[in-house]
């Protein structure tokens, strides 16, 4: 795999799809590293970091902060009603329980089953079997961030804010959402019953047949009647700006007078690639700023060479636009290239690096740094805000009718 900085997808890395594989946008996001073999020993070991003890025992200056860790632990081993109790269990929820108390969800653990599927992730897997949706286990219920365009999911009419709280007819209360989210999981040609909660409806059932999925990377044609060139951008993977210049040759051929840029549902990608569609329409200056703890700032600068620079364009984002989809729109609205149209995205826009534990226990993933767009604005917790609201009613969704495109090509002809 090649040495990329990643763009940490709105709920990071393992998390982020109802897939049994990978998926090929990578959700990790932190500075450049130098991968070796195929394995994530390129990742630094926690003992890098924290300097413990050889023996690995509790550092001497914090032997008092820990007595009543280690009085909790001997009492538990004493008087639990159930014994004998499992003692890596106890370790990794205590490291669970730490990551936690820092309140952000995207700051987590994650054990040796869930760090090899992320290991499994980022060795650029092309087609996976699942439902085919983004979602967010951070929530109290699993929830649904976008369908991956021609999924089961979709093809179900699973939609963005979609909670899943019952699976095959068995309450899904109480329990993790990355539980819930692995019960998804399953072989292709396999069913699920999912128990959905949706705004405004009472409950209902779903059945998905599970599938192989190949998430695509750009689908673009021409809108004939208005001669607008409509280019769709679905992940941001290490081949899309290859993908992204061929669509670009071939509907610019045809002379359009305006171009729509469609991030909706995009749930993120490799940094690198944002910044390489950014860079396909915006001629130079700053795509994004990546923020540090300690007040250090890498700013990432425009490549030259776009070939969409001068034409007029319009953006499409939705609530289901995440992360890379945020720095290339917020670079575009900063800017001045062009209009948002749609509704407020995601809000991901913060930056995470996995660290592997030592006695193969797993990873941990930490918070590091937030992204700013040009004009130096949050997009983490907030979002962008379009300049053009349009929402999607019952009667849309009842008629394929697509409001925010028909927004967008008439803002292009004013």
């Amino acid at each position: 795999m090649k040495s990329r900085a990643f763009v940490s997808f709105v709920i990071v890395m393992i998390a982020l799809v109802l897939l049994a594989g990978a998926c090929s946008a990578g959700f990790v996001a932190g500075r450049v590293f130098t991968p070796s073999g195929n394995s994530l020993s390129w990742l630094p070991d926690i003992g890098d970091i924290t300097q413990p003890p050889s023996d690995g025992g509790t550092p001497e200056n914090l032997s008092e902060l820990f007595v009543p860790f280690w009085q909790t632990w001997d009492l538990v081993h004493e008087q639990y009603v159930n014994q004998p109790v499992d003692d890596e269990l106890l370790m990794r929820g205590a490291i669970r329980g730490m990551l936690d108390a820092l309140g952000d969800p995207h700051t987590s653990y994650m054990d040796p089953d869930q760090y090899k599927l992320l290991n499994s992730q980022l060795q650029g897997d092309e087609s996976y079997s699942g439902i085919g949706a983004w979602v967010d286990p951070t929530a109290d219920f699993l929830t649904v961030i976008s369908p991956i365009p021609g999924s089961p999911a979709e093809e179900a009419g699973l939609r963005t804010g979609d909670q899943i709280i019952g699976i095959d007819g068995e309450d899904m209360t109480g329990i993790d959402a990355e539980l819930v989210r692995q019960r998804v999981l399953g072989p292709a040609g396999s069913k699920v019953i999912l128990t959905i909660l949706r705004a405004g409806q009472e409950p209902f059932d779903v059945e998905i047949t599970r599938a192989s999925i190949t998430v695509p990377s750009v689908d673009y044609r021409m809108l004939e009647e208005d001669k607008i060139a409509y280019v769709r951008v679905l992940v941001f993977a290490e081949n899309t700006q290859e993908q992204l210049q061929k669509a670009l040759e071939d509907v610019l051929a045809q002379e359009p007078d305006g171009l729509i840029l469609d991030l909706r549902n995009n749930g993120g990608g490799y940094l690198e690639s944002a910044i390489d569609v950014a860079s396909e329409f915006i001629p130079d200056g700053v795509i994004v700023y990546e923020e540090y703890g300690d007040g250090e700032r890498k700013t990432y600068q425009a490549r030259r060479g776009g070939l969409a620079t001068d034409i007029r364009m319009v953006v499409l984002i939705n609530e289901g636009s995440a992360s890379a989809s945020e720095i290339v729109a917020g670079a575009i609205q900063d800017r001045e290239r062009g209009k948002l149209v749609g509704m407020t995205s995601f809000g991901k826009g913060s930056v995470q690096v996995p660290t592997v534990l030592k006695n193969n226990e797993g990873a941990v993933r930490i918070t590091i740094a937030r992204w700013l767009t040009p004009a130096e604005r949050t997009i983490h917790g907030t979002g962008l805000t379009p300049d053009f609201e349009v929402q999607f009613t019952e009667q849309d969704f009842a008629e394929n009718r697509d409001p925010q495109l028909e927004k967008a090509v008439e803002v292009l002809r004013q």
